[in-house]
């Protein structure tokens, strides 16, 4: 039987158990997943980046890892999106028709405005600017390219403030603190 793990990620922590980075002897002294999970043979089936928060399954199986993270698989990944502005219909128009990047053209995605959403609060927190409103997207995407929902967003011109995955297939973060984990079952 699999195992796996749903694991709500910090802003700030890498999706992997060492810090290959720069740094004496190749540990960069960066937060990665070793620090909140303690669970040998368990690997990430997927990323999200560094700036990004929520969402990340970890699992001992090769196939599921796969199933959950190969984009031809098309499984839903939804994001909760703090974006600069307002979007107008047009905007999201454009991101749920798909955007040109320079990587080419994203797939159709689903996209709807939401009220502010009662996250945890980020540490650091989000800038605040007077001048400058923002607002919350529920954005669905079905592949994972680098970054892809930060640049879609810009793409039309309203840049990701704060980005947290939400879910992944049938999996949520739903009842899940920052920085806790919980198994699941594989079946979902």
């Amino acid at each position: 039987m699999a195992r796996l793990i749903a694991f709500n990620k910090p802003y700030g922590v890498l999706s992997q158990f060492t810090d290959r980075g720069l740094g004496s002897e190749g540990g960069g002294g960066r937060s990665t997943l070793s620090g909140f999970i303690d669970v040998p043979g368990v690997y990430p089936a997927g990323r999200l980046d560094r700036d990004s928060e929520g969402l990340l399954l970890l699992c001992d199986d090769g196939r599921l890892q796969a199933r959950i993270a190969d984009p031809r698989f098309k499984l839903p990944k939804s994001y909760l999106v703090q974006v600069e502005g307002e979007p107008d219909a047009a905007s999201l128009g454009r991101l749920a028709a798909g955007i040109r990047l320079k990587d080419g053209l994203t797939r159709p995605a689903e996209v709807e405005p939401i009220p502010e959403f009662g996250l945890w609060p980020r540490d650091p927190p989000i800038r605040f600017r007077k001048s400058v409103p923002d607002s919350w997207l529920r954005l669905t995407i079905r592949e994972g390219r680098n970054r892809q929902v930060r640049r879609m967003t810009a793409a039309v011109g309203h840049p990701t403030l704060r980005l947290v995955r939400w879910s992944i297939g049938a999996w949520t973060l739903e009842g899940l603190g920052v920085g806790e984990w919980r198994e699941l079952s594989a079946s979902a």
